[in-house]
């Protein structure tokens, strides 16, 4: 099982969290902002999540290509709708 590098606060393991669940995070995005690898990422969500919430996400992400920067099908990752943006 992979360690954690760091400690996390409560503030970041949920956002960690966050950012797992969405369909076009990657786990590098996570990586790089949080310094948690996909495998330290898992750790994570195993630990904080009750196991059917945990095995429904695992069943979620596996082979989904959103997930992982080098399987993806397209260069822009989010949709911004017009009215989001700043002006």
């Amino acid at each position: 099982m992979a360690t954690q590098s760091k400690t996390l606060t409560v503030d970041e393991v949920s956002r960690v969290i966050e950012m797992a669940w969405e369909d076009r995070t990657p786990f590098e995005a996570i990586e790089s902002s949080f310094g948690l690898n996909e495998a330290q990422v898992i750790d994570l969500m195993r630990r904080e999540m009750k196991i059917s919430s945990f095995k429904m996400w695992r069943a979620r992400v596996s082979g989904r290509k959103t997930k992982h920067l080098a399987r993806r099908g397209f260069a822009v990752g989010r949709h911004v709708c017009p009215t989001q943006r700043n002006r």
